[in-house]
């Protein structure tokens, strides 16, 4: 079996849910895979130009392996008109007999992981391809205006088409299966082998440090952040990542930003924190979220401190997981994670049940 892969993310971007699914689909069956880049699905904003370049600071390239081969249709970004199939459509004909000579070499699994023009037209056109949509997010909550109506409308038609749906969370499967009869629960997981290979650090740090891994952008909640540093004015709060969406207000002194970098970089400096902290606001943007920070911490044996959000809202009263309700709950809750003494057994159970490749094999879809 070979695997055509419509992927929500550049392969050069750093590693995560796409780049782990191909990869397990080549070590489970042997297969080729023909690895779609994504193109522009929205018209474009005016923070495109800052983010863009943001992201590339953030980046991580990925190598390319022998059997995976990158195509890269590119399109202009008009989708959300009714005439861009036709216009992007001129810009696609090299790409699209790539892909018919791809598919004409077996039997193929067409995997959809963002709604697109590209991806509905392969769908209607591979109508012997078995076929899934991995929801791995609310993609139109993502967009505004007639972009977010139109990817809707695209995503609710692609959907009804696949063979299967996965789900990344609970919320995504419940939404779903409205619609289909095929829809599976696959959460997001962690990179096994990233983390067994990450040593501790040592804890020789007088003061504790609560710190954050990930993208500050607009689902970010600065007000929880800042009631955690003020509540805990004697420790660090260490917040890593690209930042998109600033503080309106002055930040406590003992916030600590530092700039995104790669994944191995990004695990060994949670190894430094006593605590992980995921502060998300709890919106429509959020309610489908489940973050692979989550999986990292706890395979690393940190407690963790989560706003009331998507998945975490499910985890509350797990070993190690403490959730606030409110800002009012933050350092009570703060005080409770510092007492958590974790096990290096546990942590090592829940690393190997929670990586990418017992995800995807529970999912069955090799079967």
């Amino acid at each position: 079996m070979r695997l055509l892969y419509m992927s929500p993310v550049p392969w050069e971007s750093f590693a995560q849910r796409p780049h782990k699914f191909v990869e397990w689909f080549h070590n489970r069956t042997g297969g080729p895979v023909l690895w779609v880049d994504p193109y522009p699905t929205r018209f474009p904003g005016w923070r495109d130009l800052r983010r863009s370049r943001l992201s590339v600071c953030a980046s991580q390239h990925t190598s390319q392996p022998p059997w995976l081969t990158l195509l890269k249709p590119g399109g202009l970004p008009i989708e959300p008109l009714p005439v861009s199939g036709w216009v992007n459509g001129l810009l696609w004909r090299q790409s699209s007999r790539a892909i018919g000579n791809f598919v004409e070499g077996g039997r193929t699994l067409l995997a959809i992981g963002k709604p697109s023009v590209l991806a509905l037209k392969l769908l209607n056109h591979l109508r012997d391809c078995l076929s899934l949509y991995d929801a791995m997010d609310d993609f139109p909550a993502f967009y505004m205006g007639v972009s977010r109506f139109a990817l809707a409308r695209r995503e609710r038609e692609i959907a009804q088409r696949v063979s299967v749906i996965l789900a990344s969370s609970s919320e995504l499967k419940s939404q779903w299966a409205k619609i289909h009869k095929d829809v599976r629960l696959v959460h997001n997981a962690l990179d096994l082998s990233a983390v067994q290979a990450v040593g501790p650090a040592p804890m020789t740090f007088n003061k504790k440090v609560f710190g954050y891994v990930g993208t500050i952008a607009s689902w970010f909640d600065w007000d929880w952040v800042c009631a955690l540093a003020e509540a805990r004015p004697d420790d660090e709060i260490r917040l890593i990542g690209p930042v998109f969406d600033s503080s309106t207000r002055k930040l406590p002194g003992n916030i600590n930003l530092l700039p995104a970098c790669d994944h191995a970089v990004a695990l060994k400096a949670m190894t430094e924190f006593h605590v992980g902290l995921i502060p998300f606001k709890k919106n429509v943007l959020t309610a489908s979220v489940d973050p692979i920070k989550y999986y990292e911490y706890r395979a690393l044996g940190l407690p963790v401190i989560s706003t009331d959000f998507g998945e975490m809202s499910l985890r509350a009263g797990e070993r190690g997981v403490f959730i606030t309700l409110t800002v009012s709950d933050v350092p009570a809750m703060a005080d409770s994670a510092i007492q958590f003494f974790g096990d290096a057994g546990d942590a090592s159970v829940f690393a190997i049940q929670n990586s990418w490749e017992a995800r995807f094999d529970a999912a069955k879809l090799l079967l």
